[in-house]
């Protein structure tokens, strides 16, 4: 009777974490990028990425045809191409030229920026505000000195409002993400004039990636130091056209993707008012610095910057370090555990560029985890086998006091002072484990490094969930299965290594219950872990192997006594 209770609670304790998770783990822990492809007839083909719908409004006009309705200076660099839109100062057609939207070989390049009244609009632009003093608008036409802007070959744009002040706008962009926009103003006329310049990210809609807890979708900066997670697209559609105001010295906001960014930054030494605003699903961030009126016969100049492209994070620590931005590597949401996330991510990125596969740089990654870990994982091997030594004498405790059961605590505590054991040692691995884990899940699931990077066989993208399952005959029935219904192969090896671990492993003083939980996990955690990213998986799966073949390693040298 007591077995049958102590299975059926360890069932229902199951069923209830499996749907429990099931149900907060898109909120909390977002588990991987969309499928990249999928399995058919035995085949992984690519798959077409979905375009969910977005808040934008309505948009009704042609790219191609607005982009021909105005001059135009095009944007040549070995990761960017586009064009600068002469009507407005705008930067509003770019597209990375070494990312696409899917594996499929054929598949366009990401888009980034795209004109106004188009669909999913997203621009930069650079003026001035100010009074009495006629000023360049969205649709003042400017004049530009070339034809083409790329690395080593700037852009000065230029217009005179003919009332005695001249503007310029010089163009700088770098081989990878990076433009630097130095706006001038020249005063031609007897009397100081306040011309205060500004710059803003715009765009018509929200991202198409989710946001998360884990995961921040949405507007992002660093004022004063802090950088801004906490406001969403809905905090900036309560806010209205009034916004979310802020002062900071230098700084930088924008709005990012789960592997775009788009952000405005200001000189890192200008005192600056920034702002969110959203209104009628039209969202902007903007900053304008501190500047004194502009004397007779005097110019002055403004420089910022604006980066335009993937949050590739060694690019980002770069542009910090060299530029002197304020934490421009906290674009990408590291979250708790940022002092060992980058260190794995860096280590991981410089395997990868020893061995060129992503899949290889992660099992020798995890190697090299294991081993650094195996000291700890050996002591707790011994401290299971001393637990194994004292069981009977343990059992013996429970049986004469088990109706006291602080007496039992007590005489349990000698018993472990008098044989020398650590009814703890054994946590040690585990609780070191789970920032690791969860530091390998934050590379994988964030890193632009990581996006469609391919292994073996089948596993076309470790960002993205294992597409091969039995569940659909592998590929042979018309159906996808999703979620955690959808049980992988790497997932079904997962529990498999799960469970060899498991029965190899020293058994502590557990009930029946404790147990049959226990002898449950490897094949509830298959349910749980398939929808993560197949890179994750394989992490597990070898980190799984190394501790069987340790504990097969350790059992013959260190083989328990017979009771």
């Amino acid at each position: 009777m007591n077995e049958q209770r102590n299975m059926i609670t360890a069932l229902v304790l199951s069923a209830i974490v499996l749907l429990g998770w099931a149900l907060l783990s898109d909120k909390f822990f977002p588990t991987a990028n969309k499928p990249a492809t999928q399995i058919v007839n035995g085949k992984s083909v690519p798959l077409p990425q979905p375009t969910p719908a977005s808040n934008a409004p309505a948009q009704t006009l042609d790219r191609a045809k607005v982009l021909a309705q105005t001059p135009r200076v095009k944007i040549e660099t070995p990761k960017l191409a586009g064009s600068i839109d002469l009507r407005g100062a705008q930067i509003d057609d770019l597209v990375l030229t070494t990312q696409r939207e899917t594996i499929d070989k054929n598949s366009p390049p990401v888009r980034l920026f795209s004109p106004e009244g188009t669909q999913d609009a997203y621009f930069a632009s650079f003026g001035w505000s100010g009074q009495n003093i006629r000023l360049p608008d969205a649709n003042t036409v400017w004049t530009a000195a070339g034809d083409v802007l790329a690395p080593g070959k700037p852009v000065t744009l230029t217009w005179n409002n003919e009332q005695g002040q001249a503007f310029a706008i010089k163009l700088s962009v770098d081989d990878n993400y990076l433009f630097t926009v130095q706006q001038s103003v020249t005063n031609g006329t007897g009397a100081p004039v306040a011309a205060r310049p500004y710059s803003l990210v715009s765009r018509a809609g929200q991202s198409k990636d989710p946001s998360s807890w884990q995961v921040h979708v949405g507007p992002i900066g660093v004022m004063g130091g802090i950088a801004q997670y906490k406001t969403n697209w809905k905090d900036l559609d309560e806010a209205g056209a009034a916004g979310q105001k802020f002062q900071s010295t230098g700084g930088w906001l924008g709005f990012s993707d789960k592997y775009w960014l788009a952000a405005v930054i200001p000189d890192p030494k200008a005192q600056v008012d920034a702002a969110f605003a959203g209104a009628g699903g039209h969202y902007q961030a903007e900053f304008a610095p501190n500047v004194a009126p502009v004397g007779p016969a005097q110019t002055a100049t403004q420089t910022s910057y604006l980066f335009a492209g993937g949050k590739d994070a060694s690019l980002l620590d770069t542009y910090d370090d060299k530029y002197g931005f304020d934490k421009l590597d906290h674009a990408i949401d590291w979250g708790w555990f940022r002092v060992i996330e980058k260190p794995i991510f860096y280590l991981l990125d410089w395997l990868f560029k020893q061995v060129g596969n992503f899949g290889v740089a992660i099992m020798l990654l995890t190697v090299i985890v294991r081993l650094v870990m195996f000291p700890i994982a050996h002591k707790q091997f011994k401290s299971g086998q001393q637990m194994k030594i004292v069981q009977p004498k343990m059992k013996a405790l429970q049986e004469r006091h088990k109706e006291d059961k602080q007496r039992l605590q007590e005489e349990m505590m000698k018993l472990y002072r008098e044989e020398k054991i650590n009814p703890l040692a054994g946590c040690a691995p585990v609780l070191l484990q789970i920032p690791i884990f969860f530091s390998l899940y934050k590379v994988l699931t964030l890193t632009l490094e990581m996006r469609h990077q391919p292994f073996i066989l089948w596993i076309k993208d470790l960002s993205a969930p294992d597409p091969l399952t039995p569940v659909n005959l592998f590929g042979y029935l018309p159906f996808q299965p999703t979620g955690f219904l959808h049980l992988s192969v790497l997932a079904i090896l997962l529990g498999i290594t799960m469970w060899l671990q498991f029965k190899l492993n020293p058994q502590m003083n557990m009930d029946p219950a404790q147990k049959q939980i226990f002898s449950l996990m490897p094949w509830f955690m298959m349910f749980i872990m398939s929808p993560f990213a197949a890179g994750l998986q394989v992490y597990y799966i070898l980190s799984n192997l190394i501790t069987v073949g340790q504990m097969q390693m350790l059992n013959r040298k260190m083989p328990a006594p017979k009771t």
